[in-house]
C-alpha cells in the first residue's frame, strides 16, 4: 500500500473513518534505514491486544421512539378521559375511559373480540390475557393455557379489586386493549365527548425506548444486518451504542442534485435502518439530527495497538517501538484497520504478540 510522507500519511489512513483524523502519527526519522535500534525503555507505554476491530460509515439518523402503535376501542360508548400527550401507558392502567369507567391497557398482539368468562370456547386470546395476569402478579394457582377455568376466573376478580373495576371474575368486551408494549401517547384525533365503537382509533402512540431512523444507501446496506452493533453521537457530544433491529425493504427516494433545490427527476435507492438505544438518554429533544456510525467493514481477532504508538517512517512505511523489561526495538508494521470507536489500529509485524507493549506518546497509554 503506497503512502505520502509526514502528515499527509495520516490523512490518508484515517481517510473516510470519522473521528480518527485528529490523531498525528510520529515522524521517525532516526530509523529511515529501517534497522532494529535500541533505545531506553519510554515512559509511557500501551498494551498489544487481540481484539475485534471495525471501520464504520456515518450516516445521519432522526432519533425517536421504537414501534408506532394504535389503540382501538373493542366497545362502544362516550369518550370521558384521554391520557395526556407523552405520557406512558403501561401494563395494567388506564388507555381511556368510557362511561367514566377505565380500559385498561394489557399487553398482546391479538385484538379483544369476545367477552371473557366461564363456558366460553378455548382460544389463544385467553392465553393472551392469562400471560397478562400472571405478569401482574395474579397467576397463584393459574395454568397459562388457552382454557378459562375456574382459576382464571379467580385471578380475574382479585384484579379487578385491585384495579377499581366491577368485581365480576369476567372481563366484558370494551373493558381492557391489546397493544403489544408499553404506549407513549402521541396523540389522539378524538376529545372528550366524542362516541367511540368497535373499531375507533382512540390513540396513538409509540413504544417506550429511543430509537433512531436512518435512510441508508444500497452500497452501505449490504452490510448492515439485524442485531449489529452501531456507535451514535450525539448533538450534545455524548457517544452511545445501540443495535440494528430493523432493515426495511429498499425503497426508491427522489434525489434533488441541482444547486437550486429543483427536482431533477432521478431515484435513488435506499432502505431505512432502525436502531434501538442502550441506555437512557436525557437532554437530547425528539427528532434531533444524530450521526450513527454503521459497521461496514469488521476484522476479529487481530492485534491492534492505540493509534498513537505508529510511527511514520521516511520509507513511506510505518513501526511500533515494543518495549521489553529494558529496552525497545523498532518494528515495522503493516496496518489494517482504523477503529475510531475504540481509538486502535489493526497491525501485522514480525515478532508482535498480544501482551507486548508498544511506545505511546504523551497520556496515550
Amino acid at each position: 500500500m503506497n503512502r505520502k510522507r509526514g502528515a499527509v500519511v495520516a490523512g490518508v489512513a484515517l481517510a473516510g473513518v470519522a473521528g480518527a483524523g485528529a490523531v498525528a502519527l510520529i515522524d521517525n526519522r532516526s530509523s529511515v534505514d529501517g534497522r532494529q535500534a535500541a533505545t531506553d525503555t519510554p515512559a509511557a507505554t500501551a498494551p498489544i491486544v487481540s481484539t475485534d476491530v471495525s471501520r464504520r460509515q456515518q450516516v445521519t439518523g432522526t432519533l425517536g421512539r421504537s414501534g408506532s402503535f394504535t389503540v382501538v376501542a373493542p366497545g362502544q360508548g362516550t369518550l370521558t378521559w384521554l391520557p395526556a400527550v407523552g405520557s406512558v401507558v403501561g401494563r395494567g392502567k388506564p388507555a381511556y375511559e368510557v362511561d367514566g369507567k377505565p380500559v385498561m391497557l394489557l399487553f398482546g398482539e391479538r385484538p379483544p373480540w369476545r367477552a371473557f368468562q366461564s363456558g366460553m370456547t378455548d382460544g389463544v386470546d385467553v392465553q393472551q390475557l392469562e400471560d397478562n395476569l400472571k405478569a401482574l402478579g395474579y397467576g397463584a394457582g393459574l395454568t397459562v393455557d388457552q382454557h378459562f377455568s375456574p382459576a382464571t376466573s379467580r385471578a380475574i376478580r382479585r384484579w379487578q379489586e385491585d384495579s377499581g373495576l366491577p368485581v365480576t371474575g369476567a372481563v366484558p368486551l370494551g373493558q381492557i386493549v391489546f397493544v403489544p408494549g408499553a404506549v407513549r401517547i402521541a396523540g389522539s384525533d378524538l376529545r372528550a365527548g366524542a362516541s367511540v365503537g368497535p373499531g375507533t382509533t382512540v390513540e396513538r402512540g409509540t413504544g417506550e425506548q429511543r430509537a433512531i431512523t436512518v435512510q441508508v444507501s444500497t452500497n452501505v446496506l449490504a452490510a448492515v444486518h439485524a442485531g449489529d452493533p452501531v456507535v451514535v453521537d450525539l448533538p450534545d457530544g455524548s457517544r452511545k451504542t445501540g443495535t440494528v433491529t430493523t432493515v426495511a425493504a429498499v425503497t426508491q427516494q427522489q434525489s434533488t442534485g441541482a444547486a437550486d433545490g429543483r427536482q431533477q427527476g432521478t431515484t435513488e435507492p435506499s432502505a431505512s435502518v432502525i436502531v434501538t438505544m442502550t441506555g437512557e438518554i436525557g437532554g437530547v429533544i425528539e427528532d434531533a439530527q444524530v450521526q450513527v456510525g454503521i459497521t461496514v467493514e469488521a476484522h476479529r481477532g487481530v492485534l491492534a495497538v492505540p493509534v498513537p504508538a505508529l510511527r511514520a517512517l521516511a520509507t513511506n512505511e510505518y513501526e511500533v517501538l515494543v518495549a521489553d523489561r529494558t529496552q525497545t526495538r523498532h518494528v515495522p508494521v503493516k496496518v489494517g484497520i482504523f477503529d475510531q470507536v475504540l481509538g486502535v489500529v489493526e497491525v501485522t509485524g514480525d515478532g508482535l504478540a498480544a501482551g507486548q507493549r508498544v511506545a505511546v506518546p504523551g497520556d496515550a497509554s
